[in-house]
């Protein structure tokens, strides 16, 4: 049936042997693409709700794949508007694309042996990341490192696996004009992408207590977990024009 596996497709950008030159065009191209698809809001939105705004107000995050640290960039700005003090690392297996962050807290390592102490940061983040993944062994690995290194909370998203997702971003792409190649990754991201019962499975498999996932505006699925304890938080976000967002209510609440 269509899409019902994941393709294991390799993307053209995660191709070994891109000069520095190619990696950088890669990465403004992506940066077209992720203003039209508002890619941090679930950081700014969530995760506020989530953890409470007087939690908020001073966090240290680790984004995980974090690329050219476009997202941690665009979270510390936005953190500062609101007089918060949000502190991103950003983690990559490519020291190109961290080289693109010059004066960033940049840390070159893989997501399956993250170089820092347990309970390291308060939150750990990834955006459309886990794809790039094809093994589930190493998404459980993935999953098991970021949930160690976390104090607190645990939010990571990436792409749901649809007809209607696929068929958007081959919009997307073409209205962001982007390259053949990057047109390409695209639809792989796609089809690289999960169902809710596959990060659902794959969590219990990885150990994290309480995960929780589900869809975020019917295009993304999110991996949340606390360590700590939290209340109660069904909420209703203000949708914008981008159909109805929902935080479900943690388990055994």
């Amino acid at each position: 049936m269509f899409l019902s596996r994941r393709a294991t497709q390799a993307e053209y950008s995660d191709a070994p042997g891109r000069s520095p030159a190619q990696v950088a065009r890669d990465y403004r191209q992506l940066a077209r693409v992720n203003r039209l698809c508002f890619v941090t809001d679930p950081f700014q939105r969530v995760l506020v709700r989530w953890l409470g705004r007087d939690r908020c107000r001073n966090l240290s995050i680790l984004d995980l794949g974090a690329g050219d640290g476009s997202i941690g960039r665009t979270m510390t700005r936005w953190a500062a508007q609101q007089g918060w003090n949000w502190r991103v690392t950003n983690l990559d297996v490519n020291p190109m694309a961290l080289r693109l962050n010059p004066g960033g807290d940049n840390v070159v390592g893989s997501v399956l042996a993250l170089p820092f102490a347990p309970e390291s940061f308060d939150a750990v983040i990834a955006s459309q990341m886990t794809h790039h993944l094809t093994r589930d062994e190493d998404v459980i690995l993935h999953f098991r490192e970021a949930w160690r290194v976390t104090r607190d909370a645990l939010l990571l998203n990436d792409l749901h696996r649809n007809p209607i997702l696929l068929g958007l971003v081959w919009l997307i792409v073409r209205c962001a004009r982007l390259s053949p190649e990057m047109r390409a990754d695209g639809m792989i991201s796609v089809r690289r992408g999960w169902r809710l019962s596959e990060w659902q499975t794959l969590a219990e498999r990885a150990g994290i207590s309480g995960a929780r996932v589900w869809l975020y505006c019917g295009a993304r699925i999110i991996l949340q977990a606390r360590k700590t304890a939290c209340g109660r938080f069904p909420v209703t976000l203000p949708t914008q024009g981008r159909g109805s967002c929902f935080i479900p209510e943690p388990a055994g609440k």
